[in-house]
């Protein structure tokens, strides 16, 4: 393989990561429902870097995915795509985009009770573990 093929295989795996990280940064803001205005203001950056950021037109330093990934709830790997295997990831995608889609066909009202559920259940922790015999389907 010759050095300049080797480069383009390079750059596009690196493009196919910023534009991932773009669809993760987009979807973690949507999901929480906060505008880019009020990112950027939380960045310190104008709207336009946020938006460029989310289009995978703007590199992202360190210390802003660090931010982001704090303002989002998010841990960091999620952004960088570490320390998850393919079949979970998908699956954590899939649901945040089945997620985003049902709460877009809700009210305003109905999206806010949802956000604060959210936020409830962020707070409380993960759920307790339940053996596969005291669960009851009815």
């Amino acid at each position: 393989m010759s050095d300049t093929m080797h480069h383009d295989d390079q750059k596009v795996t690196t493009d196919e990561e910023q534009e991932q990280l773009a669809t993760r940064l987009r979807e973690a803001r949507e999901y929480l429902g906060l505008s880019q205005e009020e990112v950027a203001e939380y960045l310190k950056v104008p709207r336009a870097s946020i938006s460029a950021m989310e289009m995978g037109k703007r590199k992202v330093s360190s210390l802003e995915l660090k931010q982001l990934a704090r303002l989002y709830k998010y841990p960091l790997s999620y952004f960088l795509d570490e320390d998850e295997d393919a079949e979970s990831k998908q699956l954590h995608d899939a649901t945040i985009r089945a997620l985003f889609r049902t709460a877009r066909e809700l009210s305003d009202q109905d999206r806010q009770q949802v956000l604060r559920f959210a936020q409830f259940l962020r707070q409380a922790g993960p759920a307790p573990a339940v053996p596969d015999d005291d669960v009851k389907w009815w």
